[in-house]
């Protein structure tokens, strides 16, 4: 008998009514020679202190660091757990073979195997290996079984995580707990969370300190147009008034009309994070909310595997984007079909086969989250509003680059004495909309249209040399303070181990450094949320008091820094390429952890004060 042990019920269902398994027993499905069982996320998890040794039962300074010798598993102390793995004990304890059916991701693939150890199973193990939950890439999957093997690198990053947030977590947060805090109050520390939360601390740190300054903006209206000083800011009211009125009375001369064409790409494929932020953006969805969300649609086969950090598709997946597009061309929503002309524009040629979509290079066991090509039925408002991100960002990169013209007005105001003013007017004007057509419902009504906001901007004729009356304005300003993190704004400084980058190639290119994994952030911000640090205030995240003292506490930079944790992170990731050796970063830990606890211990700093 072959047992397949998949991540959730819900899958389980579907793997086995797709492999024949149709017989329901309790705990598990059963026929055509499989028995397909499952688990509810984390069956297991790493034991804690008091497991070792009774003396890691109490809180206590001279305990610490907490080094176990071996790390070892256990299963979680709920009684629905105990009950299920039991049924998995008992149906690997008699199988002929195992396929690991869990989520094709780290997480996934750790979960299942703890399972399978703590179960004791000895006979061979195969993997299910999918990016879809449809029933063609179950079979497909089947069909080609990898072998567990393959992934024992993927596992040993997982549990180099696993092992290194235990090792970090459980000994810095008893650590200042114990010296710092009021008994009772505990104060969390972690390799994510800390750095994240000081992010958000040294945000709200400069906010709360910044003090406005004024500043000048000089402008002009020439047929009804506004033409801006191209000095830039005066820095004092005097200097602004005195340029003000150098050309109060003076005509306005257009010295040059300058047109250019531009053109923009389409915004690449959705990866997680991205869709994260743009849901925040639009729809103020949390970044959890939006995973549950793609999760959801991933499991009722509308989306591919969502926890990815790629926004790139192999090219192996082509041949598949077409019959991909019939199925949007055939997608209902309220009786209408509103991808049906957007994919009709496309047919009648190939699908263009872009570096900027299709890079094997790019894709390791995942590409970027697109539609499966099954209509969509019976969806929710939010489950809507994702699926139709993800199915308009398919479409339009296969659209045609964003042509414009760009006009740059340049004029000048020349005293009766001195140096002309000069100040310069720009506008755009969109030549042919390409991919943005994909979006043009949401453009007319004035929302966002993908990335951006519709800018395009008519300037009337103007032609060199003409000159006339206009009507200049002195405007007072004063300087803004940094913007509070919104969850999309987080998301992205998480990504870029703190550094806030608008271009897409080079915040791709600083993924290796981010702090967490895409699956993993939006939980660090709930934890936050939960525990007190932080709170939202509509859609901006705040500092709380007892957040900003738990960071002024902490004076290793190891803890709190985005970059030495992504750093971490860095590593992490070469453990899954074979690139580095596991047991060498949980022995740095260990130094590291070990550091912490004696450079805490001499401190005399005093206690926090309980909100």
């Amino acid at each position: 008998m072959i047992v397949c042990i998949a991540e959730k019920p819900s899958v389980a269902r579907d793997i086995a009514r797709v492999i024949g398994a149709t017989q329901s027993k309790q705990g598990y499905m059963e026929g055509n020679g499989y028995q397909v069982t499952w688990t509810f996320g984390h069956l297991c998890e790493l034991k804690m202190p008091e497991d070792y040794t009774e003396q890691w039962k109490a809180w206590a300074l001279g305990s610490l660091p907490m080094v176990p010798p071996r790390f070892g598993i256990r299963l979680k102390d709920d009684e629905g757990v105990r009950r299920q793995f039991a049924v998995i004990e008992r149906l690997m304890s008699q199988a002929d073979s195992i396929v690991n059916c869990g989520d094709a991701g780290q997480e996934g693939e750790l979960i299942q195997r703890w399972v399978m150890q703590k179960a004791k199973a000895t006979c061979p193990v195969q993997r299910l290996w999918i990016s879809s939950m449809t029933d063609e890439a179950i079979r497909e999957g089947f069909a080609h079984l990898k072998e567990q093997k393959d992934y024992d690198s993927l596992y040993m990053a997982g549990l180099s995580r696993a092992v290194g947030d235990w090792l970090l977590g459980i000994n810095a947060t008893r650590l200042y707990s114990i010296k710092y805090g009021r008994p009772g109050n505990v104060l969390s520390v972690g390799r994510v969370q800390t750095p994240t939360l000081a992010m958000i601390v040294q945000r709200q740190k400069e906010i709360d300190n910044f003090v406005p300054q004024p500043y000048w903006v000089l402008s002009t209206i020439y047929r009804d147009t506004k033409f801006v000083s191209t000095k830039g800011e005066y820095k004092r009211r005097e200097e602004g008034e005195q340029a003000f009125a150098l050309i109060k009375d003076r005509p306005f001369t257009v010295t040059s009309v300058e047109k250019k064409k531009g053109k923009e790409a389409p915004p690449q494929l959705y990866d997680l994070t991205s869709l994260q932020v743009d849901c925040n953006k639009k729809f103020g969805m949390s970044a959890e909310a939006t995973l549950n969300t793609i999760q959801s649609l991933y499991e009722r086969k509308l989306t591919t595997y969502p926890r990815v950090d790629t926004q790139y598709l192999s090219t192996d997946v082509y041949a598949k984007c077409g019959p991909t597009m019939n199925g949007l061309f055939k997608t209902r929503r309220g009786g209408e079909a509103p991808y049906a002309e957007k994919v009709k524009a496309l047919s009648g040629k190939p699908l263009a086969k872009s570096k900027r979509v299709f890079d094997d290079k790019k894709v390791t066991d995942h590409h970027a989250i697109i539609p499966t090509g099954m209509p969509p039925q019976a969806l929710s408002d939010m489950e809507w509003q994702v699926y139709d991100l993800v199915a308009r960002r398919f479409m339009a990169v296969f659209y045609p680059d964003c042509t414009f013209a760009t006009t740059t007005v340049k004029g000048e105001v020349q005293p009766e004495e001195g140096k002309a003013i000069e100040l310069k007017a720009n506008g755009k004007t969109i030549i042919d909309a390409g991919w943005k057509a994909v979006y043009k419902e949401e453009t007319e009504e004035g929302r966002e249209d993908g990335e951006t906001r519709n800018e395009e901007k008519t300037l009337p004729a103007f032609r060199k040399g003409e000159s006339g009356p206009h009507e200049p304005t002195l405007t007072e300003k004063q300087t803004t303070p940094p913007k509070y993190f919104t969850e999309a704004t987080l998301l992205r400084a998480m990504e870029t181990a703190g550094k806030l980058v608008d271009d897409e190639t080079l915040r791709a290119a600083m993924k290796e450094n981010g702090i967490g994994r895409p699956s993993t952030r939006a939980a660090i911000i709930e934890t936050l949320l939960r525990r007190g640090y932080i709170k939202k205030e509509r859609k901006r995240l705040v500092a709380t008091p007892l957040g900003v003292h738990l960071i002024d506490l902490i004076k290793e930079e190891l803890l709190k820094s985005p970059e030495l944790t992504g750093t971490w992170e860095r590593k992490l990731r070469q453990i899954e390429r074979k690139e580095y050796d596991a047991r060498q970063f949980i022995d740095e830990l260990k130094a590291q952890v070990a550091s912490i606890v004696a450079q805490v211990l001499a401190d005399n700093t005093p206690r926090i004060v309980s909100e």
